[in-house]
């Protein structure tokens, strides 16, 4: 399955540090060879500060002790940057624990500078410091540090650049904590900013968005709303022309999110729009499974295309999120996707088919006979279907509702009886129709 691995096209998107987890994933997963992963590991952590950790990998790929020349010669780089760090920002770091000092400040930004010059003689060398000392904890890994430093270093400053640059950061940061409603709050302040209308360039605007969405895939699939939150953001005009412009992959995420959400179904019928747009751009199992539902209505296609769909849910870093309850592992979206996903099957299937065998439909459905029963009874009686099971021959009929034809004459002389009436009486009472 590592041909429906989006890993590469994700990671494109991202902060190497939000890359790690998911090569932690695909590791577990043997999607890959524990050598290709590893390898990948260590060039990520080349450009971040967690040489320790790089280290150990090495050790680990290599199965020696010794490590390059580089990594230990990059490890007293480090050492020797922090060092220096601390001690710039060893005053403002002081005030900043001073919980008497804080009350001091205001939300006014310029106030706030002029009363650390001027009461404690922290400029705005000591509030760069802060910046540089925030990003060198968060490349070392010390996430909580960095983000409490970069909320405090958003509170000073007062260069907008650096300010996204930082919430940027702190994003990253609150998602690698897991802190998934922080990171939310974090999400949507960042939207705000880049709908606006401040950026250098929309070149600039558009590829902020991509970054947004790739991010957010973390906190969507983690969140206990992220699956109306996924949906809210990629289906906004601006976003979907970012997804069909730059990133089409990422409708595989949107499909899955409007498949599982039964409240959302009134999104399907643009997300197949959407699909047989970008045909050319982008397909993997779960694309094709709605293709041949309600484009080319192909059942067998779509028996095939379900039993792939699990191993790319399986497979994928987002979708495949595991839940252990005692001695057994759930995939939470596997099950609903899979659930859903015969849902549409079944009813497609009803809806151009009277007289249905139902061993014939378990087979589309991907399931025994045994488990089909049941579950289409459920079905007829929670949807109000009229339809029934014929035990017999093993069938499900459905009704045929045929209108009356005299019926039809007679509701439409009622409606037309009903206009005809409000008409002539808006050329005798005109103050009547005006009124009306």
């Amino acid at each position: 399955m590592a041909k429906y691995d989006l890993t590469a096209r994700l990671i494109a998107q991202m902060d190497c540090h939000l890359a790690l987890p998911m090569l932690e994933y695909l590791q577990e997963r043997k999607v890959y060879p524990d050598e290709q992963i590893l390898e990948g590991k260590i060039s990520l952590l080349s450009g971040t500060n967690m040489v320790d950790y790089a280290m150990d990998i090495h050790k680990s790929l290599h199965g020696t002790e010794e490590v390059p020349a580089d990594m230990v010669a990059r490890r007293s780089e480090v050492v020797e940057r922090l060092r220096s760090l601390q001690e710039a920002v060893g005053p403002i770091v002081a005030f900043l624990s001073n919980p008497q000092l804080v009350q001091e400040l205001r939300a006014d930004k310029q106030y706030n500078i002029h009363i650390l010059q001027e009461r404690h003689r922290i400029g705005p060398e000591q509030i760069e410091a802060l910046y540089q000392y925030a990003k060198f904890q968060f490349e070392c890994g010390m996430y909580s540090e960095a983000a409490d430093f970069l909320s405090q270093y958003r509170a000073l400053c007062t260069d907008s650049e650096r300010s996204l640059s930082a919430l940027w950061g702190k994003l990253a940061a609150e998602i690698l904590m897991q802190n998934w409603d922080v990171a939310q709050e974090e999400l949507n302040r960042l939207k705000e900013i880049i709908d606006s209308n401040k950026f250098s360039s929309p070149i600039s605007q558009l590829h902020s968005r991509i970054w947004l969405m790739h991010w957010s895939l973390f906190i969507f699939f983690n969140h206990e709303n992220g699956k109306n939150g996924i949906i809210d953001l990629f289906f906004q005009e601006r976003y979907l022309n970012a997804i069909q412009t730059n990133a089409p992959h990422l409708l595989r995420y949107l499909a899955a999110a409007v498949v599982v959400n039964k409240r959302r179904r009134n999104m399907l019928k643009e997300l197949i729009k959407v699909i047989q747009q970008e045909q050319q751009s982008y397909k993997d199992p779960i694309i094709e499974l709605l293709e041949c539902l309600y484009v080319k209505y192909d059942f067998d296609g779509a028996q095939q295309k379900l039993i792939e769909c699990e191993q790319v849910i399986l497979n994928d870093p987002f979708l495949g999120k595991r839940i252990e309850e005692g001695n057994f592992i759930r995939v939470p979206l596997r099950d609903e996707f899979l659930e859903n996903a015969r849902l549409f099957i079944f009813e497609n299937y009803c809806r151009i088919h009277r007289c249905i065998d139902i061993g014939m439909l378990t087979e589309k459905m991907n399931m025994t006979y045994d488990e089909a029963e049941p579950w289409i009874m459920n079905l007829i009686k929670s949807s109000q279907l009229d339809a029934k099971i014929d035990s017999v021959t093993g069938t499900l009929v459905m009704a045929t509702n045929h209108v009356n034809v005299h019926e039809k004459i007679i509701e439409s002389m009622k409606n037309l009886n009903a206009r005809t009436y409000m008409l002539a009486k808006s050329l005798v009472d005109p103050g009547h129709a005006a009124a009306a």
